[in-house]
C-alpha cells in the first residue's frame, strides 16, 4: 500500500513502518501511528515558532507527537523527531481534548494551536481534525512545518490554517538530497501556502554547508518573486545530534547574509545571535 502523504510515497507491506516513523498499513489502508500521541506540549511566546509579524505579544499553545519525514542531521528535536511508536513517553491527547485546552488558555493569551517540534504533517489525520475544532471555537491554527507534504493533502490542509512557519532549510537539491528532502515539494509548499495564509520562513544557517552568500541571495530572491514581505529567519546554527563536530555560525556571519537577503526582503530577522 503506497502512503501519498509525501514525496517519499512508501510502499508498505501490511504491519511496516515508514520511513518517518509515524505511518503505518493496517487491514489494506495507511494509518497514523501518532494519532492523538503528544509528547510535548507548552503554552510558548508566537516568536518562538518563530513568527514576528502574526500577533506579536501573543502565546499558542504548542503539540508536537514522534518523527520526521526529513533527516537532518543538526536537528535541534532529535529526541522526538527521530523516535518512533513507543520510544518515548507520551499522553493521549484527542481532538476534543486539544482543542478544549487552548480554549480554556485563552485568558493567558492563547491565540489558538500550533503544531510544531517534530513534523506535524506526518500525523496529518490528527492535524486536520484538531484545526477544525479549534476554527469552530475562533481561535487559530499556527504550522511549523519542513513543508515535505504532496500537492492535495496541502491544498485540503490549508484553508483551516491561519499562519505557517515553513523551514527552507537551504537553496540547492544537492543540500535537500543529504536530507533526505526535495526542494522543489518545499518551494511548492512555500507559494501554495502565500497564496492562502500568513508565512514565514526560516533557514538556519550551517557552516560551510548551506550559508554562502550566492545561496542565500537566490533564496531571498526567490521570495521576493512570491512576495518581498514574506519574513525571512536566518537562524545561527549551534552543535546538535550528529554534527557535533561542527562549530557555532559566525555571528559575524549570520548579519552578512541577512543584510545579503535584505536586498530583496523587507523583512530578515536573525536568530540566537
Amino acid at each position: 500500500m503506497i502512503c501519498e502523504l509525501c514525496f517519499h510515497r512508501c510502499n508498505l507491506y501490511e504491519g511496516q513502518t515508514s520511513f518517518c516513523w509515524a505511518r503505518t498499513c493496517r487491514d489494506g489502508k495507511i494509518v497514523p501511528l501518532n494519532y492523538g500521541k503528544v509528547a510535548s506540549l507548552a503554552l510558548d511566546p508566537i516568536e518562538k515558532k518563530p513568527l514576528r509579524r502574526f500577533h506579536p505579544g501573543s502565546k499558542i499553545l504548542s503539540v508536537g507527537s514522534f518523527g520526521c519525514n526529513l533527516r537532518c542531521p543538526f536537528c535541534q528535536n532529535h529526541e522526538i523527531s527521530m523516535s518512533g511508536d513507543g520510544e518515548l513517553e507520551t499522553a493521549e491527547v484527542s481532538p476534543e481534548v486539544l482543542a478544549d485546552k487552548a480554549l480554556e488558555l485563552r485568558p493567558y493569551g492563547n491565540i489558538g494551536v500550533a503544531y510544531t517540534y517534530n513534523e506535524p504533517l506526518i500525523g496529518y489525520e490528527y492535524v486536520r481534525d484538531c484545526t477544525a475544532l479549534v476554527r469552530e471555537r475562533g481561535m487559530v491554527n499556527v504550522l511549523v512545518t519542513n513543508g515535505t507534504i504532496e500537492e492535495a493533502p496541502w491544498r485540503e490542509l490549508l484553508p483551516l490554517i491561519d499562519a505557517a512557519n515553513i523551514d527552507l532549510k537551504g537553496f540547492t537539491p544537492e543540500w535537500y538530497g543529504r536530507l533526505g528532502g526535495d526542494l522543489e515539494t518545499v518551494k511548492r509548499s512555500i507559494v501554495l501556502a502565500a497564496e492562502r495564509c500568513h508565512v514565514e520562513v526560516t533557514t538556519l544557517l550551517i557552516p560551510n554547508e548551506n550559508d554562502s552568500e550566492g545561496e542565500i541571495r537566490n533564496l531571498a530572491r526567490w521570495l521576493a518573486s512570491i512576495d518581498q514581505s514574506i519574513p525571512l529567519h536566518l537562524s545561527r546554527f549551534f552543535s546538535r545530534y550528529r554534527m557535533l563536530d561542527k562549530p557555532p555560525t559566525p555571528v559575524e556571519r549570520v548579519y552578512r547574509l541577512a543584510d545579503v537577503a535584505r536586498g530583496y526582503l523587507s523583512f530578515v530577522y536573525t536568530g540566537n545571535c
